[in-house]
């Protein structure tokens, strides 16, 4: 039951969805009107086909050379050659083009969309279209387990090409030594450096030996090495490091 309504009815109350009462037991309209029971809703179709009786009698098929919906379309104005004719009758500012495009008309011509169309290919006729259909699983090795033995059999397969190419490369013979190896592994050894000398000293030999014999001297040359470690200086021959 609708509640009673105070004041005025506006037509506004039946088109804003805002200001329309929900009725009871009714879906909610949304204020569109709706035209009257004469109209008929749909396209128009333009075309006359001769009804039932003659698509009994007739069955046309549309040809590839001609389209209907070309034949009803309007052509377009073609204003590239419109200007092109304005521009060598001498007319080159905009509004004497623009008077030109008044008085002449130039139309485009119309393309039919299927004009660039090919024809159907042709199949034969005992060709049979789809997908075939995946063989049915045997139950048998279902049951039997015969796919989990098979991929089982396969990975140690697998495993047993691996072991044997690596026990193939664990066998190759030694690689033999090239030029880089040999200079890589023989270092040369580090000569001692030498005391200074003048340049014009280097190539004359002592004057004076105060060593008896050589292993006098070698003598000699250890304790001082020896004693170097305490001395102060470059060569271990300054004073002592202990005050």
């Amino acid at each position: 039951m609708e509640g009673v309504r105070v004041g005025v009815l506006r037509d506004s109350m039946l088109n804003n969805p805002l200001l329309m009462r929900p009725t009871l037991g009714k879906t909610k309209s949304r204020g569109l009107p709706c035209p009257g029971p004469d109209f008929v809703y749909g396209a128009v179709t333009t075309v006359q086909d001769g009804g039932v009786s003659e698509a009994i009698s007739n069955w046309h098929t549309p040809s590839l050379s001609s389209s209907n919906s070309a034949r009803y379309r309007k052509a377009e104005r073609d204003f590239v050659a419109l200007n092109r004719e304005g521009v060598k009758s001498g007319l080159v500012t905009a509004k004497e083009l623009q008077q030109y495009r008044a008085t002449h008309d130039i139309r485009r011509p119309i393309a039919s969309k299927d004009a660039h169309r090919s024809a159907p290919a042709r199949i034969p006729q005992d060709l049979t279209f789809g997908v075939s259909t995946r063989p049915s699983t045997p139950i048998s090795e279902l049951m039997e387990y015969k796919y989990a033995q098979r991929w089982l059999e396969e990975q140690q397969a697998k495993d047993r090409a691996l072991l044997a190419c690596q026990h193939k490369k664990a066998q190759l013979g030694r690689i033999q030594d090239t030029r880089t190896t040999l200079l890589r592994k023989s270092r040369p050894l580090e000569e001692a450096p030498s005391m200074w000398k003048l340049p014009r000293f280097q190539q004359i030999g002592p004057a004076l030996d105060t060593f008896r014999d050589a292993e006098a001297r070698k003598r000699a040359m250890a304790a001082h090495y020896s004693d170097s470690a305490a001395r102060r200086g470059l060569l271990g021959q300054g004073t002592y490091t202990v005050d």
